[in-house]
């Protein structure tokens, strides 16, 4: 008996720190990443960890290349993520293959079981999850689960799930998180691929689900929601074909996402790390709202009339003060597409923070100045008032035309509108006092 225990083979051990690859390891913590995000230098690191170096320490410096941080954007990097579970799964495969003949596969029926206990059990989540884990990574057990989940009509059973909280307006809390995660699942498969999935969730019922999710769901349920949402239109999904009372309430719950993002910034002051979290992740879930905005108005004029209705001129604007370069860039499109109504180049003239706010953050980049100056070019073409006219000189706009038209590095088309707007308001705005006396030969010059 000695001998043999003498002889037994050690039990399998975890990989050594050298065989982890390096990219799998956070910058600040060096252990293996479970969250990892990119920032805007394009490093990857821990969710938490590099939330916790902005917002905690209120580093203004980026952990891996010390180089100074201007948009604290934080974009998860879901394919870093698969790569690692996918290594994680192939290293404990390896661990066990000791003990265990084969890794394990999935099989027709587990997936079939799955669906079955959704469609029958009152506690649907559960299985919801399990199904969602299954897919998670991009390895040859998740492409068949797909495939097995596709041909048992799983795609039916999820959007029938995801549509009974529209339909069945008083649902429970377990059929709302059912619908959540059920939109978990459905965010997995990329619509491109899948013209069956685009044709069911593209039905009324759904789009009406989604936008109570919107409303009222978890910041998880939310994120499934607005990428499914992403990809309908991306797809090319009719807005128009909604009425006027459902276009204009997805529009709400979109803008609302808005909303909260100001209340979020309002409470981090002094806050939990977990407070913290939930706020970067509103910041994300913001950016895509503003995205599927863009991608609807560009499709739909139509849209940008209701979403004028909807309130979308005063929302933006509101944001804009506080964003940085990217939701800067974002609002300000947005803005200008609005603007290419006349309804909202009425609504931007009459606001009172308008055309201040939008003079105000042209300097965030080439981008946000070049987008600046066409919703200017367009309000002062089609809404030229004496009102308008004298708020651009009070508030810096014409000081901040003149110095595009003198300063290098700006487009043509650029210089061009703003050369356009001078001529038409020149001989107007010279007549302040308050105008600067350097630049009354150089409206000489161009009148």
């Amino acid at each position: 008996m000695e001998d043999i225990r003498q002889n037994r083979l050690p039990p399998p051990q975890p990989p050594a720190a050298e065989d982890i690859p390096p990219y799998f390891r956070c910058p600040i913590s060096m252990e293996v990443m479970h969250d990892p995000v990119t920032i805007s230098t394009g490093v990857s690191f821990e969710r938490a960890n590099i939330e916790k170096w902005f917002f905690t320490y209120n580093k203004k410096t980026c952990p891996a290349t010390m180089q100074i941080i201007v948009n604290f954007d934080i974009t998860p990097n879901y394919t870093l993520k698969r790569l690692i579970l996918s290594w994680k799964m192939n290293e404990s495969c390896s661990f066990a293959s000791s003990s265990s003949p084969r890794p394990p596969s999935v099989e027709y029926d587990d997936v079939v079981a799955l669906l079955k206990n959704i469609e029958l059990s009152p506690f649907k989540a559960s299985s919801l999850k399990k199904l969602r884990l299954l897919m998670a990574i991009d390895d040859v057990a998740a492409v068949r689960a797909k495939t097995i989940f596709v041909q048992a009509n799983g795609f039916e059973v999820l959007v029938g799930l995801v549509t009974q909280v529209a339909i069945c307006e008083s649902s429970n809390f377990a059929n709302f998180e059912a619908c959540e995660e059920a939109l978990g699942v459905l965010s997995q498969f990329p619509f491109s691929k899948t013209e069956k999935l685009f044709e069911l969730l593209s039905k009324l019922e759904a789009i009406k689900s989604m936008v109570i999710v919107l409303q009222r769901g978890s910041i998880e349920g939310r994120f499934y929601a607005m990428e499914i949402l992403q990809q309908i239109s991306k797809k090319g999904y009719d807005y128009n074909s909604l009425s006027k009372h459902h276009a204009i309430d997805l529009f709400k719950s979109i803008l609302e996402l808005a909303s909260d993002e100001i209340i979020k910034k309002a409470s981090t002051i002094k806050t939990t790390d977990s407070s913290i979290t939930t706020q970067c992740r509103y910041g994300t879930l913001f950016s895509s709202a503003l995205e599927l905005l863009i991608e609807i108005m560009e499709s739909s004029k139509k849209c940008r009339l209701l979403l004028i209705e909807a309130g979308a001129i005063c929302i933006m604007i509101d944001l804009l003060p506080d964003s940085n370069r990217s939701k800067c860039e974002k609002i300000l499109h947005v803005l200008k597409l609005l603007s290419d109504c006349a309804e909202g180049r009425l609504a931007m003239a009459e606001h009172i923070m308008g055309i201040a706010t939008v003079t105000k953050k042209m300097s965030t980049s080439n981008t946000a100045t070049k987008i600046g100056v066409k919703i200017l070019w367009l309000i002062c073409n089609y809404h030229p008032s004496e009102r308008v006219l004298e708020e651009m000189m009070g508030c810096g706009t014409v000081k901040k035309l003149v110095g595009i038209l003198n300063g290098d590095g700006r487009s043509s088309s650029t210089k061009e509108k703003a050369m356009k707007i001078m001529k038409l308001h020149g001989s107007f705005w010279r007549r302040f006092p308050c105008f600067p006396y350097e630049f009354r030969d150089y409206f000489k010059l161009i009148n």
